[in-house]
């Protein structure tokens, strides 16, 4: 165990070294100071009694693959183990030249020296599957406090990467093997080597055979002592007379990723018969061997045995594959195996020989066979312990010396001294303590080190004093636990550095001064009086100011006696306040300062005018505004400070037009306003101030009136009663009327449009929207002779718009011969409301109605006089045919328009019987005329319900002389009797009376086609639709109206036809 002590030992008190009887008295040895001291066992337990506990360390440790480029972080001290980043001091101690830390938030970076893993010293002989280490060390010194360094610990397991390719000692690789050699003989073949490790050492082998060896020879991998022994097998019978030698080519590859490989050339020589192959008495001999051995020391024999006889069992011995250094070391006799130091063996280099040795016979064909010799080198203690002093943190050393300042605090670390010793075991444990009275002691720095290398922090016990004690020299003492023991010392000399322990101070830490302003350059604002405590140089002061920016270079101050003065004349209305920092300093060093601070408060004087913020005002308000609204605000100020600032305002040419508020500088209209009286009002205020004596300024004013929509547009033609001739010859685009408005706003309220709001049906004129002309579109007609009202709405652009309308009066006539006429169509359309569209000829599209109505009543006339054609001419084929034709008086069943029985008449009837008289025959009267059949007759107009056509039903009894109705109309006429409508022509006034009726039994009238010639015939009253007229009383006048068309520009006049 490697500990340290120091113990503190008064004036009275000595440290003893006891040694044992048996170790014998003291006897120099030569250490590093040219002194080598054997300390007893008893002194080495007493030092480990005394030792100190270690304080607590962190284990750090990083993995990162090797050959990383330069400045790659390997890891943050601070983000991954939770140390300081702020305010501490990271500095690597142990590490370079593969890395570097960064001092502010320790993270820990690679540099040029790149890292490679095979040629790391600590790595090249290790044992394999053991991590490759690089260790280093870190210390941290808390900036703040000042306090004392930590020391941590890490390690870098640095990774394996594919770098290397696996390679044969000899591009040319030989093999004999006799003829005779059995099926499945196997032979070995030399192994392949990698620098790297685990997964990318060697990984495969490969045999690649031409077509000649492909069936003979084959590749079988071993695993012997961790290695792939690649053996080449023998897979057919040899011929050496046929064939005495083959090349194949055998590929290696390890098992990186991206994989990398390499071959060789396998020649296969094909030998005489040689049956047996040397064996070795034991697989595997290990030995141990002490360092520091003499040249041909004797370290082990192999033994190899052969059963053949003659030259086959002579066997030589070599080593196989064996290192660089087992070569140097030892020696290797080919005839008996014995295995000799040839060169110094130091196990501080290295601690195990690890090789072959290959036992061949010397036979024709030759065998081999193959033995692992381990040689462990057993440590001897020859290596006193080492003592190295560095520096930590901030301090740092320089030839042996280090300068520490007397107000360090307790167990603050002066120094970083690591102990090791390079031998193992006891011989390595080593004990350090601090020789002498000192204030000094040593502190373990880690917990992690080994027993043969350990670090301690020297530090301060006690606070350092310059006046009494200026420096100091420690001496280390370190021993082993060797047999003899082994020591050595080192020294470090601390010099104590003296300090300016204490600072000037004021005699007031604030002083407040008024001042008044334009005062005069160089005038005294205030001193200021500081002390120090210490004496000498420490003592002497230095004043200096430190002004705010403000106030740079207005004030100056005396160094020597503290002395304030203003070298300007201040301005209150640039600055009302200024604040100093005066500053004391000594001449210590380092230099200590004390501060004070000067308040410097400027008085104000009435020097400033009051102040418009703008040259002049503008502002805009909407007309029609009510009285004493707000129009605009001004804002004045004054530089000044008190009553000296207080502003009053007024309005300058007053006419009572504008006020103007005090209090917030609002100025108020006592008018409403009218844009199209006036636009704009200039005026001026006045602002005065309240000093002695006053101070005033003045401004203009400009209120300029906005436009409000307040007018609609003003037709200026054409007039609404005037008039223009348009005959039909007028071409297409030509303008046939100018309406022109104005509008006495502005701007956009101003902007006007027109359009045709009405009386255009025909869409015959178009208007420009901007322009106001109006232009023919289509080609006159006939139909369009007459009057057009152009209804024009001249809209402005304001919102809401406003909007005015004219009448525009366009005659289309070929001339103007009948005025009369115009004027009356004028006053009418003036009369006329003007969504009544006036236009064109009204008679036109009336007659041209009349004229289809005509056209329809004489198409229905013809119609009927066809039907009546082809009754009578299907009667009278009909009659000639009938055996028995009429035979006058005959009694008949019934009458044609006898009244059908209702009510009580019909009960009578069926009370009387069955059977009733029939009428007397009647004496045809042949000769009637006209007039006295028509006084006989009398028509009854009935109707069925309201809305039916009345009927026309002839009376039962005829007076004498006229003629059998009843056989008249017991006919075979498909045509039933006549129904008249009262609003037909032939029940005008001009006909009042029934026409003489027609031969033939016939009547002109509407009737179904169903009548039947059969002995029964129907009394029915045919019905034709609805009456299309009012019904009225016929023969007298009335008026036909003709079917309700859409609004007509003549509305309200009423068109009849009267039927005379």
């Amino acid at each position: 165990m490697l500990g340290c002590v120091r113990r503190a030992l008064t004036d009275r008190e000595v440290l003893l070294i006891l040694e044992p009887a048996r170790m014998g008295p003291l006897r120099p040895s030569p250490g590093p100071g040219g002194q080598r001291l054997l300390l007893p066992p008893l002194l080495l337990a007493l030092l480990l009694l005394l030792a100190p506990s270690a304080s607590h360390t962190t284990q750090v440790v990083y993995k990162v693959p090797e050959e990383q480029p330069p400045n790659t972080l390997i890891g943050s001290l601070a983000a991954d183990y939770g140390l300081p980043d702020v305010g501490h001091l990271y500095k690597l101690e142990v590490g370079a030249p593969y890395l570097r830390v960064d001092g502010k938030t320790g993270d820990i970076f690679t540099t040029e020296t790149s890292i490679d893993r095979e040629g790391l010293r600590e790595c090249q002989n290790q044992i394999p599957g053991n991590p490759c280490i690089l260790e280093f060390e870190v210390s941290i010194t808390d900036l703040v406090q000042n306090g004392s360094p930590r020391l941590l610990e890490g390690q870098i397991e640095v990774q394996d990467i594919n770098d290397n390719t696996p390679n044969f000692a000899s591009p040319v690789i030989t093999l004999a093997i006799p003829e005779n050699t059995n099926i499945g003989s196997l032979f070995p073949i030399p192994l392949a080597t990698d620098r790297d490790a685990g997964p990318n050492g060697v990984a495969s082998y490969e045999l690649q055979a031409g077509p000649e060896a492909q069936e003979l020879f084959g590749l079988q991998v071993a695993e012997d002592q961790e290695e792939k022994q690649p053996q080449l097998i023998v897979m057919g019978n040899l011929d050496r007379e046929r064939w005495d030698s083959y090349d194949l080519t055998i590929k290696v590859q390890d098992g990186g990723n991206p994989p990398r490989a390499s071959s060789a050339l396998l020649r296969v020589t094909v030998l005489d018969t040689n049956d047996n192959a040397p064996k070795f008495e034991r697989p595997t001999y290990e030995a141990e061997l002490s360092e520091n051995s003499p040249i041909g020391h004797s370290v082990i024999q192999v033994k190899a045995n052969d059963s053949d006889q003659g030259a086959n069992a002579e066997i030589d011995y070599t080593f196989h594959q064996a290192p660089e250094v087992v070569r140097r070391l030892l020696r290797l006799d080919r005839n008996t195996g014995l295995i000799t130091v040839q060169g110094p063996v130091d196990r501080e280099d290295l601690s195990t020989l690890r090789f072959s040795v290959l036992a061949k016979d010397r036979g024709a064909t030759p065998k081999s066979a193959r033995a692992q010799v381990v040689v462990t080198v057993k440590d001897m203690n020859d290596n006193a312990p080492t003592i190295e002093i560095r520096g930590i943190g901030l301090v740092t050393h320089q030839d042996g010396m280090a300068n520490i300042s007397e107000d360090v605090a307790e167990e603050t670390a002066v120094a970083l001294v690591q102990v090791s010793d390079r031998d193992e075991g006891e011989n390595a444990a080593v004990t350090c303590v601090v020789a002498g009275d000192v204030p000094f002691q040593l502190r373990q720095a880690s917990e992690t080190g080994s027993d043969s290398k350990k670090k301690y922090f020297l530090q301060t016990t006690t606070p350092l004093d310059y006046e009494k004690v200026k420096d100091y020299t420690i001496e280390i003492v370190a021993v082993d636990s060797g047999n003899p023991p082994l020591s050595s010392t080192n020294s470090l000399k601390v010099q104590v550095v003296d300090v300016n322990d204490n600072a000037p101070v004021f005699t007031q830490s604030i002083t407040e001064v008024a001042f008044p302003e334009n005062n005069k350059p160089g005038e005294v604002v205030a001193e200021v009086t500081a002390s120090d405590a210490d004496s000498g140089s420490n003592a002497e002061l230095v004043y200096s100011l430190e002004p705010e920016p403000a106030a740079q270079g207005l004030f100056t101050i005396s160094p020597e006696n503290g002395e304030i003065r203003v070298k300007t004349s201040l301005d209150r209305e640039q600055r009302d306040s200024y604040e100093l920092k005066v500053v004391a300093a000594d001449r210590g060093s380092p230099s200590l300062q004390g501060t004070a601070t000067v308040l410097v408060n400027v008085l104000d004087c009435n020097d400033n005018d009051p102040k418009f913020m703008l040259s002049g005002y503008n502002f805009s308000v909407m007309e029609n505004m009510p009285a004493l609204s707000p129009v605009g605000m001004v804002t004045v100020i004054d530089g000044d400070k008190g009553e000296n600032a207080r502003v009053q305002l007024s309005v300058e040419q007053d006419n009572g037009d504008f006020v103007i508020q005090n209090g917030t500088g609002t100025i108020l209209s006592s008018l409403s306003f009218d844009r199209e009286q006036q636009s704009t009002y200039t005026f001026q205020l006045k602002a005065v101030d309240g000093g002695v004596p006053p101070r005033s300024a003045y401004v203009g004013v400009t209120i300029n009136v906005l436009d409000e929509n307040d007018n609609a547009p003003f037709i200026t033609a054409p007039s609404n009663t005037s008039h223009r001739l348009l005959t039909p010859q007028t071409r297409l685009g030509e303008t046939v009327s100018q309406v022109t408005a104005e509008d006495i706003d502005s701007g956009i309220n101003a902007e006007l449009t027109y359009s045709i709001a009405g009386g255009n049906p025909y869409g015959l004129f178009q208007i420009g929207s901007h322009s106001g002309a109006i232009t023919l579109e289509k080609e006159i007609e006939r139909r369009h002779h007459g009057l057009h009202r152009l209804v024009v709405k001249v809209s402005d652009r304001g919102k809401p718009p406003r909007y005015g309308t004219a009448l525009v009066h366009l005659y289309v006539n070929e001339t103007l011969a009948n005025r009369t006429l115009l004027e009356t169509l004028l006053v009418h359309s003036l009369d006329t409301p003007l969504d009544i569209d006036i236009a064109g000829d009204p008679e036109y599209e009336r007659s041209k109605q009349r004229g289809n109505i005509l056209f329809g009543v004489v198409a229905g006339v013809v119609a009927v006089a066809l039907l009546i054609a082809l009754a009578v001419l299907v009667r009278y084929c009909r009659q000639r045919e009938a055996k028995s034709g009429y035979q006058a008086g005959k009694k008949e069943t019934k009458d044609l328009y006898a009244p059908k029985p209702s009510g009580k008449a019909a009960k009578g009837s069926k009370s009387k019987g069955k059977k009733s008289k029939s009428p007397k025959p009647v004496k045809p009267v042949e000769d009637e005329d006209d007039t006295g059949l028509q006084k006989s007759l009398k028509f009854n107009l009935m109707s069925d319900a309201p809305g039916d056509s009345p009927r026309i039903h002839l009376p039962l009894n005829y007076p004498p002389g006229s003629p059998d109705l009843g056989r008249h109309y017991r006919s075979n006429s498909p045509l039933p009797s006549i129904q008249l409508q009262p609003q037909s022509p032939s029940a005008s006034k001009k006909h009042q009376v029934v026409q003489d009726l027609p031969p033939a039994n016939t009547f002109v009238g509407t009737g179904d086609t169903t009548s039947t010639g059969s002995e029964q015939y129907s009394d029915y009253s045919y019905r034709t639709n609805p009456p299309k007229y009012p019904s009225k009383q016929v023969g007298q006048p009335f008026r036909l109206s003709t079917p309700q068309p859409p609004p007509h520009p003549y509305h309200g006049a009423i068109w009849t036809e009267v039927w005379e």
